[in-house]
């Protein structure tokens, strides 16, 4: 695709005939550049015609671009500069006297034209060097080309440094997260951000009670605490952790019933537990993995029960990690304050919800013994076992509190108004080796810019409180933010818990940053801490927990995260990041903070690009590629929804090659081209979220979850729910064909939605002029 040189106008529109820039300007072009050829204009009008974007009718406005365009300014396909040398077409013509004079004016000759030549020399000299000291006085200094400042920047970064802020960061007398957050507003100001803000809320938060909640077993009339232990017969030292293991917005008081393995919480696990809890005088036993838990406590309670004890299998923890006699805790807040949530939806569930250890679960379960140390065997109770009657007393209570928020901002020269925004959290189990890795971050970027270099766009970092019990803060700020963000954030790099383990390397992203983040896993590992011995890059679009989920899920910003993580993400295990176990400290978990500085430089590579990249890393193709990888082997779904994604994939291919390639090109960028493209990119993602998903499933569709194979969670979720744990009635199969049809609608709703934008971009570039001058 061919461009024209445009230039500011005051405002005035460019459609049309592009503008002539003043003839001064010119003279920022550079003399030895070759004339480009005008392209035959006829060419894209026959490639075009083969994308054959349907529209629907004239009352369809279809997709709209909420900032205005700014107009462009006069630019040099190579850019502005000075020319810092004399005309190299420049000759000097001497006249040789004739051959027939006499050998005194001769001499004369060659003295003056010998004078004359030094005289010419040193005149040249002389304002050659004046002329290269006024340019070099008056220019300030130019920062180095991407890659030369990109691995600047990685030098910047070392285990060292990052280890010295952590030890600063943990230093604090006061634990509180006022204190923190203070003392981060403190630093970032320090480390050279000009705009940096201290928000606070008032929020409903569920904390412990005054003692720890207890299970008692009525048959051996033993009361035991969540990790295990007998009421009576914990040490003091332990209190502390006991206190630590509870489920945050979970009902309070007492339920007394029977104990039922419900496993994972599977569809024949709970088709099997219908029939034999139809009240709720029913307790369940629930493995953490498979699904999100919200999800598996939303069937629970439609099913009647009343309580749920929580665990994690020994066999499903990490290699080499013993949490026997570790209870944890969870949050039930899906996000937000639930003091802005009416009274009876505070508590989120109607479940009495607590976890507790696996030896306690093994207990409840009668489960025979673990067997050879070779073979682990999961906790099941075994078939024809007298279930334990057990009553559960939940003493959590509602305290309205403060949180704190820290957000900074690292302005953009040419499009401050476009944000790439950075979350990391003070609070919770893992917040000090995130907000280590923040101000490394934020102290080399602000030492390049005293060098002179200068973001494309504006960078926000941000340090929530709140995170631990529902990511509140990052809630509460987004929605008080949502109009701008809407419209102006293009990314979300998340430091959510960079370094919880040491096993393996995890890469997620959004599709349309999934090309950017192998590329940079790839790039790192070849140097990686393991001497070369670290997994292969796998980046996948999954959801998963943090503050990540707001800006995801509410307003469809593109997100990527790395993290290294106790053992693989598998679908059994990919919901353990749900538990939240007593922390361990990052000098504990990586002793060197080499794990802490790989994701640290990995997280600043990924910033870099999206700030300082012409035209947003982000491939459109990788959104259709995984839309139609999403419908593969769903024999439910109709020919027109795989038309629509087919379509998809072929115009989002068309506008990456024949749209995004040109834009890439220095010589044919135009500043309101890249703008007008990036808009277009950043509102892909927007056309998939939907408006209700089941609970603890992303309303955004492009994020799955863990499995063999990808599928869209809601269709999955959907007829599991409906279709599965319902009897064989005529009038239930109804409703589960319903279902699967009214959420394959939704999904293509969403897919056509896409396709348009794809046609509306093609057609945007398509009507500008097209001539290069």
């Amino acid at each position: 695709m061919a461009y024209r040189k445009v230039c500011d106008s005051q405002g005035a529109p460019m459609a049309g005939e592009a503008l002539d820039c003043a003839g001064g300007l010119d003279l920022d072009w550079d003399l030895g550049m070759v004339e480009v050829q005008q392209p035959d204009l006829s060419v894209d009008r026959v490639q075009m015609q083969h994308v054959d974007c349907h529209r629907s009718g004239g009352s369809d406005p279809g997709p709209e671009l909420v900032e205005p365009i700014q107009p462009s300014v006069c630019v040099s396909p190579h850019g502005r500069f000075e020319r810092l040398q004399e005309d190299p077409n420049y000759i000097s013509h001497f006249t040789r006297a004739p051959a027939h004079k006499g050998q005194r004016i001769h001499g004369h000759v060659i003295r003056y034209l010998l004078v004359g030549f030094g005289l010419f020399t040193l005149g040249v000299l002389t304002g050659w060097f004046t002329h290269t000291s006024t340019i070099k006085d008056k220019a300030p200094a130019s920062p180095t080309d991407g890659s030369d400042l990109l691995e600047e920047l990685l030098k910047g970064i070392t285990a060292d440094k990052i280890n010295s802020l952590q030890r600063s960061f943990s230093s604090q007398s006061d634990d509180s997260e006022e204190t923190k957050a203070r003392y981060l507003y403190r630093q970032w100001v320090g480390l050279g951000l000009t705009d940096v803000r201290l928000y606070n809320y008032t929020v409903l938060l569920s904390l412990p009670g005054s003692t720890p909640n207890t299970i008692h077993d009525q048959s051996s009339h033993q009361c035991f605490l969540p990790g295990g232990m007998l009421c009576n017969q914990h040490e003091a030292n332990e209190l502390l952790m006991q206190h630590f293991s509870y489920a945050a917005y979970s009902a309070g008081g007492i339920v007394q019933g029977e104990v039922v393995d419900v496993q994972y919480g599977s569809m024949n696990d709970l088709r099997s537990a219908k029939h034999r809890s139809n009240h709720s005088s029913h307790i369940a036993l629930l493995k953490l993995g498979h699904a999100p838990l919200l999800y598996k406590l939303s069937l629970l309670a439609g099913l009647g029960f009343g309580g749920v004890l929580l665990y994690v299998d020994p066999c499903d923890a990490p290699l080499g990690r013993s949490n026997w006699n570790q209870a944890f805790r969870v949050t039930l807040n899906p996000g937000g304050n639930p003091a802005n949530a009416r009274a009876a939806e505070r508590h989120v569930t109607s479940l009495l919800v607590q976890p507790i250890s696996a030896l306690l679960a093994k207990t409840l379960l009668s489960a025979p013994s673990m067997g050879n140390e070779d073979a682990c065997v999961p906790l099941e109770m075994p078939p024809r076992t007298e279930q334990k009657t057990i009553t559960l007393r939940v003493g959590n209570q509602l305290s309205t509190e403060k949180i704190y928020n820290v957000v900074g901002y690292l302005k953009g020269k040419k499009n401050p108004d476009r944000y790439v925004l950075v979350g990391s959290h003070h609070d919770g189990v893992h917040g000090g080796g995130a907000s280590a890795i923040m101000n490394q971050l934020i102290a080399t970027l602000t030492e390049q810019t005293k060098k002179g270099w200068q973001p494309d766009r504006t960078t926000v970092f941000c340090s929530w409180g709140g995170s631990a019990l529902g990511n509140i803060g990052s809630f509460e700020w987004g929605k008080d933010n949502s109009v701008v963000l809407q419209s102006s954030a293009v990314a979300y790099v998340s430091l959510n818990s960079p370094v919880r383990g040491t096993e393996s390397l995890r890469a997620t992203a959004s599709p349309a940053l999934l090309q950017l983040t192998t590329d940079i896993q790839t790039r790192q590992l070849l140097s990686c801490i393991r001497g070369g011995n670290c997994p292969g890059p796998t980046v996948r679009p999954l959801q998963f927990p943090g503050d990540v989920t707001f800006f995801a899920n509410q307003l469809a910003v593109p997100t990527v995260e790395f993290a290294f993580e106790e053992t693989k993400v598998e679908e059994t295990t990919s919901f353990l990041a749900e538990a939240q176990f007593y922390p361990k400290s990052p000098e504990t978990v990586d002793p060197l903070f080499k794990f802490h500085e790989t994701i640290a430089k990995m997280t600043a590579e990924a910033i870099f690009r999206l700030v300082n990249d012409p035209v947003l890393p982000f491939y459109p193709l990788d959104v259709a590629l995984s839309v139609q990888s999403k419908l593969k082997d769903q024999t439910v779904l109709s020919p027109s929804l795989l038309s629509s994604a087919s379509a998809l994939r072929d115009h989002a291919a068309y506008f990456q090659s024949e749209t995004m390639r040109p834009a890439n090109d220095p010589k044919e960028r135009d500043p309101s081209h890249v703008r007008m493209l990036n808009d277009v990119l950043r509102d892909l993602e927007k056309s998939f979220i939907v408006p209700q998903a089941p609970a603890g499933i992303y309303r955004n569709l492009l994020y799955s979850l863990p499995g063999g194979t990808p599928q869209f969670s809601i269709l999955r979720f959907s007829e599991e729910a409906v279709c599965n744990i319902t009897s064989k009635a005529t009038s239930e199969e109804l409703l589960c064909s319903s279902s699967t049809e009214q959420t394959a609608s939704v999904i293509g709703r969403a897919i056509r939605s896409a396709e348009k934008l794809m046609c509306f971009g093609l057609d945007l570039f398509e009507n500008y002029p097209s001539a290069i001058v």
